[in-house]
């Protein structure tokens, strides 16, 4: 049992715990991650520069008054994440809390440890203090469930590769495994999808746009408009169609 659960060394002195809250639906919080929330003193959680936060939105039901928020502010946009002094200034003004013996939860879209920015507190943070991490449901295992698609099976191989990454280097990933999960696609989109087209792949791959929430949408690839693809979208595709296949 981890010291943000409530063991006796937790009582005298602070803890910190990364909790992922899932890719956005309130629902798909977990047990465990709810349990470290509520009994947390602080809540930290990033948010754009202006507006609310994401992260804190997913949880928000199940908050009260009796807590001190903790915004962790950054620029949202890919060119400028992950931004080194956010992160600096974030550890030193958790570590503050800490060394006055408070619990601080901050919280993760989606799993922490994948492409999550709390990976980025974590090592900062582990350095100096213990750090319990609540693992998350991921974007991409939502995004299988909207898509009614399983991401794999057997002895296939899965491959995530970020969209930014420059057409020769997704080309020869794509060509090494047998199911791809493409990340972060927005303004990458209409490459992307040149991309598979002229590898055949466009007809086993489908575009998921906010998994779980109210707007969800799971598109064939011809059928996107490139303007209306935001960055937290995923293609996945497997090269039999479906895994069970």
């Amino acid at each position: 049992m981890g010291r943000a659960e409530g063991t006796e060394d937790s009582a005298v002195s602070g803890w910190v715990c990364g909790v992922g809250v899932g890719p956005g639906d309130p629902e798909l919080l977990t047990l465990k991650g709810l349990r470290v929330i509520q009994r947390a003193d602080v809540l930290a959680y990033p948010a754009p520069l202006e507006g609310q936060s994401f992260a804190r939105s997913i949880v928000a039901p199940h908050l009260d008054d009796a807590r001190i928020e903790l915004a962790i502010r950054m620029p949202m946009q890919a060119a400028r994440f992950p931004a080194r002094a956010v992160y600096d200034r974030a550890v030193q003004d958790i570590a503050t809390h800490l060394e006055a013996g408070r619990g601080v939860a901050v919280l993760c879209q989606g799993d922490p440890f994948l492409y999550g920015s709390f990976l980025y507190l974590f090592g900062r943070l582990s350095a100096d203090w213990p750090v319990d991490v609540v693992p998350g449901v991921s974007s991409l295992t939502a995004c299988a469930a909207a898509a009614g698609s399983a991401l794999a099976a057997r002895n296939d191989v899965l491959s995530v590769l970020p969209a930014p990454l420059a057409d020769p280097e997704l080309e020869a990933r794509l060509s090494a495994c047998d199911a791809a999960a493409l990340v972060k696609v927005g303004r990458h989109f209409e490459r992307v999808r040149t991309l598979l087209m002229r590898l055949d792949l466009g007809d086993c791959a489908r575009l998921v746009v906010h998994a779980g929430l109210p707007d969800e949408r799971v598109l064939p690839l011809d059928g996107v408009d490139p303007a209306d693809v935001p960055y937290f979208s995923t293609i996945l595709l497997h090269k039999r169609g479906r895994a069970w296949l």
